[in-house]
Order: C-alpha cells, then structure tokens, then sequence
C-alpha cells in the first residue's frame, strides 16, 4: 500500500502550510478564512476520513490523492487522526503529539486577534525535562520544567512556583508543547504582565488507573512527598504558600480540586480549567463538599485565588462546573469565574494559563 503526504503541486490559493507540519510536507493547509484543506496520496485504501472532532469522509481523484476541506475551524490548537479503511493513525505529514491515550496528529490554527502566544522579539525562558525517583510511585518519573529569562544568570535570585497539570489522555508534555506554556510565560513577563516565576508541569498519570479517591490520594502524596521536596531541593525557589500555585486542565482541575483545597496550607493560587466535581457521583464528590463545608473558613482565609474557568456551554465539563460552583455558593466559598468560548480544547486552555498567570504572587 503506497500512503504519503501529497508534496506535489502549487499550494491552494490564499493557504499556506500549518507550521504543525512535518517539515517539507505542503499539507495540511490552513487557508485565509481558517479552514483547513487535507491530501494525502493512498491509491490503494478504500476508505479514508478525516476526524478531526468530527468524522469527514475524504474524496479520491484519479492519481489516488485523497482531499477534504474542513469548516472554518477556531484559533490554536486541534487534534486530529487519518481513519484507514476503519483504522485510526497519525498523519505523517504532521508532527504528533500524546493526546487521546495515544499519539495523534496535531494541527495548529493561527490566531487572527491577540498575539499572546506568538513568538517574539523577547527575552525566553527555558523548557528542560528532569527525572526523579518518586519515593511514592517507586519508579522513575519526569516532569517537564519552565524556568524564565535570567534564571542561570541571576543566582542571587529565587522565583514562585506555578505547578500544572494535563488533562486525561495526555501527560507531562501536553503544557510544554500544546500548551505553548514557554511562550505565553515570555511575552506575560516581557510585558510586565506576570512575575518570573517557574512552572513545573507536573506527570498527572499515576499508577492507580482512573479518577476516583485511591488515583487523586496518590497524585496527592507524589505531589507533596516527591515533586515538591525535589523541586525545593534542587532549584532556587521561594518556599510558602503564597509562592506555590497548583493549577490542571480537565482531570488536572480535578486533581487540583483534591490536592489543592485540601492543602491550602501549602497553595495560596488554585486554578481549575474545564472541569467540576461530578454532580452524579456523589460518592467521589460527596466528601470533597464535606471537607469544603468544614474547612470552609480555612479555604477562604488562606486562598488569595481560587479561578475556575470554563470554555463556554459546549465545554464537556460545563454541567458538573455549574453545579459545583452553586454547591460553592451554598457553602460560602470564594471563589472567581471566568469563561473563554471554545469548549473542551487546547486554546481554551492557552488563555486560562495566559489570565490566571497574570493573577499570581502579586
């Protein structure tokens, strides 16, 4: 079976390649308008779709080249898979990315308005991956590490700590690369906008499979007996709480929901993206409102923020959030709210990390 990147022909007129491309590939294309225009040479398959939040079937021409144009699609970026007669793989003509449990292709969508996660003419930080052995998991682990402009330079210097999580399906280097954590962190500090400080992206995947209590105690012990100790080991940061913030998108929200609220002795920033407790589990979200009710004064008293952002009503989490925050409203817990149209996707969450950056250690 012959399956490559069509890499022939004139580009589509007023499209250029997405800089999510494998380098050399023609396509995919983003258009002027935003939609995206997909060929791939595979004379030989039957079938072949696009899904890309949606299954589009893909027309063949004479030389076998396969083509789909998509709707006006938003800014940022967006998973998407070829399905082979029925089999579900990556495009090789574009990069991958672990996300859906699995590697899957990546296009990214430029953004028409704000520029906050552009690259710049400004000074950059650094993204560095370190390994540790957790005393918790035992084994050995990793977590991706921001560290702003200046920071080997000025060693007199100690920064804050924002620790942030992935959503389900991805892991330690969604915030790095989908994320464009470096890049939003920059231009925020360049501008005067954020403190320099550090982001430890934390590996949220922990051996106890699933989100129920025995998964969230052990993401919270390997944050506080592992990734916190080894962090404040090893580089030059400020140890309090009103210089550690914790932060996850989706199943991140959660786990910061669990571990942050019930450690706001060690948290005074709490920032849930796209996500709730489940308002029809109450045996995993009975006693997190137990703890919240008792502990409510405490939470309070301690927090300067707790964010909670949503990607608007077609966000998968939008439901449980709203019944979460008037279960928060019944027990008197502070907190702010925020909303970014978009749903359950990677620029909803770009702009939840560019906002709730500029909130904290001010």
């Amino acid at each position: 079976m012959v399956f490559c990147a069509v890499a022939l022909g004139a580009a589509a007129q007023n499209s250029f390649p997405a800089e999510t491309n494998i380098r050399g590939a023609k396509y995919p294309q983003i258009t002027s308008d935003s939609r995206a225009i997909f060929k791939v040479k595979a004379p030989e398959v039957q079938k072949l779709q696009l899904d890309l939040g949606k299954k589009s079937d893909m027309v063949k021409n004479s030389e076998g080249v396969w083509e789909v144009t998509t709707d006006s699609l938003s800014e940022g970026f967006h998973y998407y898979s070829l399905i082979v007669d029925g089999v579900a793989i990556c495009d090789p003509a574009s990069e991958t990315f672990y996300g859906m449990s699995r590697m899957a292709s990546g296009i990214e969508v430029p953004f028409a308005g704000d520029d906050y996660y552009a690259v710049k003419d400004v000074p950059h930080g650094d993204i560095r991956i370190k390994r540790y052995f957790s005393e918790v998991t035992k084994s050995w682990r990793n977590f991706y590490l921001y560290t702003p402009p200046g920071y080997d330079q000025n060693i007199n210097d100690k920064y804050p700590v924002l620790y942030i999580m992935h959503g389900g399906g991805e892991d330690q280097r969604g915030w790095a690369t989908q994320g464009k954590t470096d890049l939003i962190i920059d231009n925020l500090i360049a501008e005067k906008k954020a403190v320099p400080m550090l982001v430890v992206m934390v590996d949220g995947n922990m051996p106890s499979s699933g989100f129920g209590m025995e998964a969230l105690n052990v993401f919270e012990n390997e944050l506080k007996k592992s990734v916190i100790p080894f962090v404040e080991s090893n580089y030059r940061v400020k140890a309090d709480s009103k210089n550690r913030a914790l932060a996850g998108l989706s199943m991140g929200g959660l786990q910061t929901l669990h571990a942050g609220v019930r450690n706001t002795d060690l948290f005074a920033y709490l920032g849930v993206f796209s996500s709730g407790w489940w308002s029809n589990n109450n045996e995993l979200s009975g006693p997190q409102y137990d703890f919240m009710k008792n502990n409510a004064v405490t939470i309070n008293k301690n927090l300067k923020q707790f964010w909670i952002a949503m990607g608007g009503k077609e966000d998968i989490a939008w439901q449980n959030c709203q019944a979460m925050m008037g279960k928060f409203d019944e027990m008197n817990i502070k907190y702010t709210y925020s909303e970014y149209s978009g749903g359950h996707t990677w620029p909803v969450w770009r702009n939840n990390l560019f906002n709730f950056a500029q909130l904290l250690f001010k």
